[in-house]
């Protein structure tokens, strides 16, 4: 008789049958791959036993080459050798600061900006799936099988378009991609499995180029994430470029050629490193002049020259507390990302304002690509359930909302809500007898859509001709687990509708996102404001309009010419305000008046109607 085997949807049919899945941390500089294997996570080596992969490329004439053999070509080709791309996905040319200097060309291209190369032009796209298909060979080779998917880390800020970049680039290099996962929520599940941590988290992500802050809750295997908050301008390299500096006016040098400065960068580096392990170090290069310098620098003047970078990175901190409703005190332990974290000073800061020693159990270069590749293992169907089932929430880091009247924002979804996450909320029409209405979807934190950053536009058509606001149209937001958004918007009573996937055209920087949290704390009066004058505006157009539609139709058989006139005139001079654009105290003191003209009006008005309504009809029908 033979045997059927059965197994659970997602699980394997065979408890020795591991499927392959690995946790990648798509870094800055460095990216990482690892897997869990016998119940542990563990980063993959090459076959040099190298664990950090440097996230550089180098297109030769016929042949790509990536990491340290990339790395090591820098300096003989950096025309054709890319660094630091992700700093590039989702963004246009006309999103960099006018400070960004690359020794190779950058094109304007529609979408996204690209790079010129020797094999010819690349996008950040491309190049970071280079990268990938490099650790997808690297775990291939390690694993000896093919992957059946893979988890792959992003920055908490990344936006729609630069998280559609990152899925595409893994796609182009062959991974199924199970999810995308938060770098800080995946520190916090590498340190919440590994030491079966209970409590609230603060996760401090000190990158290469950008700074992330996390505060989550860890409870009976539930990872949900707080807030979230961070620096997408400030980062390790900005450590580098201050000793850099220092080099040059010691040095007395006004400018120095790139050549010279991917050499004192590379020396700062170097130096940066060795203070987190020594009290004083050497730095020596040679100028293109000939002139060979050496000087020492002391970790004291390596802090005293980086002290306002790391208070920077406690304004994001402070603000994540803030927006958890947790004080410093209560967090049961600070987790540090990255390998910026091992300066002394950035330890002694984060300590100080916790009020205890961060944990440091893993290594900070590697707690990102462990996490990731214990979701993996479990979205793989490798979990063994029971007692370790565990669940993570993770939050949008941006508000999610609708284009209204005047050009305001009317928020569906705030920002740092738990995802996956499905709200709906009803609007109505503007005008009698709308047929259609135009749907804008806005990302941000401001008041007013031209401070927001849009997402997309698509139309309702089909609906059924009534007066304005008697139509029903239910606006529905779903977020997934990866943080993609689709709307639909139906009308309720003829079920009309109509939906859209958000497919982001690429240009959201990290950046803008950083500066519009910061623009929203720092101008929430002029916000309000500015909404409160539009919301005015809106009622007053709204006003008019009824008014001279009535005027029309009944104002010469119900009113003498001088209250005619008398109507007509203040709804004239609530018509100047609004083309004026006067202030909100005019345009209220106009809006009251008008109302105050066509009281008598509205009554006469009524009555009429009710006469109308009534004519032929007996007393008798109206008492039965």
């Amino acid at each position: 008789m033979a045997l059927l085997q059965i197994a659970e949807p997602g699980l394997s049919a065979a408890p020795h049958q591991h499927r392959l899945a690995v946790g990648i941390d798509l870094g800055t500089t460095n990216s990482l791959v690892a897997t869990v294997a016998s119940g542990l996570s563990r980063v993959l080596p090459d076959a040099h036993g190298r664990r950090l992969l440097p996230s550089v490329v180098r297109y030769a004439e016929n042949d790509v080459v990536v990491g340290h053999d990339a790395q090591a070509a820098q300096v003989e080709d950096p025309g054709n050798t890319i660094v630091s791309v992700k700093r590039f996905m989702g963004r246009t040319l006309s999103d960099l600061d006018a400070s960004v200097h690359t020794p190779y060309t950058l094109v304007d291209t529609p979408g996204m900006l690209s790079l010129a190369t020797r094999s010819g032009v690349r996008s950040p796209v491309e190049v970071s799936a280079d990268i990938l298909r490099s650790l997808r060979q690297r775990a291939e080779d390690g694993l000896g099988g093919d992957l059946v998917g893979a988890v792959i880390t992003v920055p908490a800020y990344f936006d729609d378009a630069q998280r559609q970049a990152t899925k595409d680039a893994a796609r182009l290099a062959g991974l199924n991609v199970l999810r995308l996962l938060n770098e800080p929520t995946a520190a916090a599940i590498a340190y919440g499995l590994d030491n079966a941590a209970q409590g609230v988290f603060a996760i401090y992500d000190l990158g290469g180029g950008t700074f992330d802050i996390s505060i989550l809750k860890l409870s009976q295997g539930m990872f949900e994430v707080l807030s979230t908050a961070g620096d997408a301008a400030l980062g390790g390299d900005d450590f580098d470029h201050r000793i850099a500096d220092w080099l040059r006016q010691n040095l007395a040098l006004a400018a120095t050629s790139a050549g010279e400065t991917r050499m004192m960068l590379a020396r700062a580096r170097s130096a940066k490193e060795a203070l987190s392990s020594a009290p004083v170090t050497s730095i020596a290069g040679r100028l293109d002049d000939g002139r060979n310098f050496s000087f020492e620098l002391t970790r004291e003047q390596f802090e005293s020259l980086t002290a306002d970078l790391v208070a920077r990175s406690m304004t994001p901190v402070r603000r994540a507390l803030r927006d958890a409703g947790i004080a410093a005190d209560e967090v049961d332990g600070v987790v540090l990302v990255g390998g910026s974290t091992r300066m002394p000073q950035v330890r002694d800061a984060v300590g100080k304002l916790f009020g205890r020693e961060p944990l440091s159990d893993l290594d900070p270069d590697e707690v990102v690509a462990l996490g990731a590749a214990m979701q993996a293992n479990v979205l793989a169907g490798n979990h063994p359930g029971g007692d370790s089932d565990w669940l993570l929430l993770d939050v949008c880091p941006l508000s999610l909302g609708l284009e209204t009247m005047g050009g305001l924002v009317e928020k569906v979804i705030p920002r740092n809500t738990t995802l996956p996450a499905a709200r709906a909320q009803e609007f109505t029409t503007y005008k009698d007898g709308q047929t259609a209405m135009a749907i804008h979807v806005v990302q941000g934190e401001r008041e007013l859509v031209s401070d927001c950053r849009s997402l997309a536009r698509f139309e309702l058509r089909g609906i059924p001709a009534m007066v304005a606001g008697a139509p029903r149209i239910r606006v529905t937001f779903q977020i997934d687990a990866d943080g993609m958004l689709s709307v639909s918007a139906r009308e309720q009573t003829s079920g009309t509708e109509a939906h859209i996937e958000i497919k982001p055209s690429y240009g959201l920087s990290d950046t803008q996102i950083a500066d519009m949290l910061t623009d929203a704390w720092g101008k929430a009066d002029v916000d309000m404001a500015a909404r409160m004058l539009r919301e005015a505006q809106v009622d007053a157009r709204r006003l008019v309009d009824a008014t001279e539609a009535a005027l029309a139709e009944d104002g010469h058989a119900l009113l003498t010419h001088d209250e005619f006139v008398a109507v007509q005139s203040a709804m004239f001079a609530l018509a100047d305000e609004l083309e004026s654009g006067g202030d909100l105290p005019r345009l209220k003191r106009a809006s009251e008046a008008l109302n105050t003209a066509t009281t008598h009006f509205a009554g006469l008005r009524m009555d009429a109607g009710i006469r109308r309504a009534l004519a032929g009809t007996r007393i008798s029908a109206l008492q039965t």
